[in-house]
């Protein structure tokens, strides 16, 4: 039986960041891994946007690139903790909001930036929050996640994490 690692990937309403960092995941394990070693999932902090499809305009930039992807929102809960073996937040908020939730040292040990991952980072450990702007800002974040998905996936298939403190 192959050992499965579950990842959940969290961001604010789960429309946006999270549900596209979850689908990269998958397309890039699939290129590069055996797929089935991962379970992957993505939720929201908030409850805003449950059950509604992920953003038209990030699913455009994705299907740009060769991804399609569909699903609906979901929000974490406190029960998540025991389901995945690592938490990863899109921005510093949202990794606040999961610590605050954590209800043990273990708990808080699965949270992880997905930043944390990328080579390109610097002191931006956040991926920023396109809702509110223009395409372009889409685009960059596809690229943000994308470098971070490969970098993560790198580091869980050599068998590291190394976070960054």
């Amino acid at each position: 039986m192959i050992p499965v690692t579950r990842i959940c990937f969290v961001c604010l309403g789960n429309i946006v960041r999270s549900p596209l960092a979850e689908n990269l995941f998958l397309k890039i394990a699939g290129e590069v891994s055996d797929v089935q070693r991962y379970y992957i999932e993505s939720a929201g902090t908030g409850a805003w946007h449950v059950g509604e499809s992920p953003d038209p305009r990030m699913r455009q930039v994705a299907a740009r690139h060769g991804l399609r992807y569909d699903g609906s929102a979901s929000q974490f809960q406190k029960r998540d903790f025991d389901r995945f073996d690592m938490i990863v937040a899109m921005d510093t908020q949202n990794r606040s909001d999961l610590m605050r939730m954590a209800l043990s040292p273990e708990n808080k040990k699965k949270i992880f930036l997905l930043r944390e991952f990328d080579p390109l980072a610097g002191a931006d450990v956040s991926v920023p929050d396109p809702y509110y702007g223009g395409i372009d800002g889409f685009e960059e974040v596809y690229q943000v996640i994308e470098r971070s998905c490969r970098e993560l996936l790198i580091a869980l298939e050599d068998g590291h994490l190394g976070r960054q403190e």
